[in-house]
């Protein structure tokens, strides 16, 4: 494609069976959510900015580094919304009370102005779920397992589930001071980035990859150790209902998750399909405030991108080649075109999916052109089959055809 006409960088056009993959996917998530209850939302792509800044947090690396953020004409600070949360978490504060106990679903693009890489786009798609109300760890518990149940219908079985805890939001200084104490005698030992994170964003110093980091942080005592009894028991009692429900969870002291607005459970789910770069999806519980309150839920969102490469790779379903279906009508002659038109609209008001050419070709053309439509059989007719009434349908998948009435062939139909 030339340069002038391709998209911007780090986004991308879908088309032909590409497109077939993610109606798939969609197709299987919105059914997937209808049978636990949740509702589709569908929120605008442009915010107000504050939206996000309330929601994630003004020193998180999402809103520093790499939200769209912009005025527009008049002089409204607006940005491309980076995540799916805030905005759901938006519509349910407008709602008042009935929306505390609210469950949507949403599918949609989002934006993040960051280098573009293997896995990482600057449009990416998310597909997420958000569950309102107090905390309750059979909440957090059944929203897990309903994502690890729309993996594995997708086809991506044998997901690794780690999950920890932040505490309640009421801890989280408490806790950031501990750590900040536990890390200071070994600050030296940390990588430049983590010595920096130590005063102003100590738990990204708990996920850091670098090995020194990491024997750092085996040496120290987990966030866990400066929570309460009652966050340490919130932990448990998920886990214990992970594993009543099926659902296999390790527990890992170094999760974090990057947002500010999460508190008690958070999680995140690799898959050994993705190699080293293995994180597929996350989520958790968190409290955003919006207006004078903040807005109780737990969810989860899934990169669409990411999960196509993986399910690509453990040769799911959801790749496989697409069945011929549908007809495709060929014309002999300019009066087999205009009657083929008419009969093409009869048989899409029946429901059949139904195509062909809008100008008189050779035969082999318009039949190479039923084949780069999918369908499985053509319908043939010229001027002799317009004065008997008549059709020839050839089925394309077995290449035999017989000579049918049309009346009783479209009367055939109706069973069908």
């Amino acid at each position: 494609m030339s340069r002038d006409f391709q998209p911007l960088q780090g986004m991308s056009d879908l088309s032909g069976t590409e497109v077939l993959r993610w109606q798939r996917l969609e197709d299987f998530a919105h059914r997937h959510f209808a049978r636990f209850g949740f509702g589709e939302l569908r929120t605008p792509l442009l915010e107000k900015s504050e939206v996000f800044l309330r929601s994630l947090g003004d020193t998180t690396d999402v809103v520093q580094k790499e939200m769209y953020a912009f005025e527009d004409r008049g002089g409204r600070a607006v940005a491309l919304r980076p995540e799916g949360t805030a905005g759901v978490v938006r519509h349910v504060a407008g709602l008042g009370e009935e929306g505390l106990a609210s469950k949507f679903y949403y599918v949609g693009p989002m934006y993040r102005c960051e280098r573009p890489q293997a896995g990482r786009k600057r449009e990416f798609h998310q597909i997420g779920v958000e569950a309102f109300g107090a905390p309750n760890p059979l909440a957090d518990a059944e929203v897990i397992a309903l994502q690890v149940q729309l993996l594995e219908g997708w086809g991506l079985a044998n997901s690794v589930i780690k999950i920890n805890t932040r505490g309640a939001q009421e801890e989280h200084q408490a806790v950031r001071e501990g750590l900040r104490s536990a890390l200071l005698p070994f600050r030296d030992e940390l990588c430049e980035d983590c010595q920096r994170r130590v005063d102003e964003q100590v738990l990204r110093v708990l996920d850091c990859k670098v090995p020194g980091c990491m024997e750092v942080v085996s040496r120290i005592p987990s966030m866990l150790s400066f929570m309460s009894a009652e966050s340490k028991q919130y932990l448990d009692e998920v886990l214990a209902a992970l594993e009543a429900l099926g659902v296999r969870a390790e527990y890992d002291a170094s999760l974090v998750r990057g947002l500010d607005y999460y508190e008690h459970t958070v999680w995140e789910i690799t898959h050994e399909a993705l190699g080293a770069q293995n994180a597929l999806a996350g989520g958790g519980r968190y409290r955003v405030r919006m207006g004078k309150k903040g807005i109780p839920g737990v969810g989860f969102g899934i990169g669409v991108e990411r999960v196509l490469s993986a399910l690509e790779a453990s040769g799911s379903w959801l790749f496989d080649a697409p069945q011929a279906e549908g007809f495709w009508l060929v014309s002999l002659g300019e009066k087999a075109l205009r009657a083929n038109i008419e009969l093409a609209m009869l048989l899409r008001k029946k429901g059949f999916r139904c195509g062909m050419e809008l100008q008189v070709k050779s035969m082999k053309a318009q039949l190479r052109k039923a084949d780069r439509f999918g369908a499985n059989v053509a319908l043939i007719r010229g001027d002799d089959e317009l004065q008997a009434r008549r059709i020839l349908v050839k089925d394309l998948i077995e290449s035999n055809q017989e000579e049918c009435d049309l009346a009783s062939w479209l009367g055939s139909l109706e069973g069908e």
